[in-house]
């Protein structure tokens, strides 16, 4: 597994690639850390290049979709819901039911919400854009100040 670490304006992000692919996204609350356990190399690598430049240019409101290998790990269930959010379109929310239903499970509403806060790859796959029934903005995993921040870059 390669690791990068990216600097943003929300802070530093940690990108994770295996495989050529994505498998995980996430804010380092502390920056970045000193040591890396093995398997992982701190290394850039085409992909995670790549990856650090859609996500500036997805800050600076210049990039609307995200165009990269994604293999985010977890079960089938979640990977449902994760490919069912990266559909939400840009600038749009749904709500945990309408995700619990366009998947099929429209009475897993509580599911859905466990799968948006076990997403690996955030920002990429836009857990932001889930909201709760009434359109209130519910639980994140970086904090509903995040949540709305992001919401309103992509709302303009």
């Amino acid at each position: 597994m390669n690791v990068w670490y990216v600097n943003s304006i929300l802070g530093t992000f940690r990108l994770e690639e295996e495989d050529n692919a994505i498998c995980g996204l996430a804010l380092c609350p502390d920056g970045v850390p000193e040591l890396e356990p093995l398997p992982r190399k701190v290394c850039e690598t085409p992909l995670l290049q790549e990856a650090e430049e859609q996500l500036n240019e997805y800050f600076a409101g210049a990039r609307r979709e995200f165009d990269l290998p994604l293999a985010p790990k977890g079960t089938p269930f979640q990977k449902a819901v994760w490919a069912e959010m990266c559909r939400i379109p840009y600038g749009e929310t749904r709500t945990y039911g309408q995700l619990a239903a366009a998947i099929g499970r429209p009475s897993a509403c509580r599911a859905v919400g466990g799968a948006c806060h076990s997403n690996p790859i955030a920002i990429l796959q836009p857990c932001h854009r889930v909201v709760g029934r009434s359109g209130r903005l519910t639980g994140y995993a970086y904090g509903v100040e995040m949540k709305q921040y992001l919401l309103e870059l992509e709302q303009g």
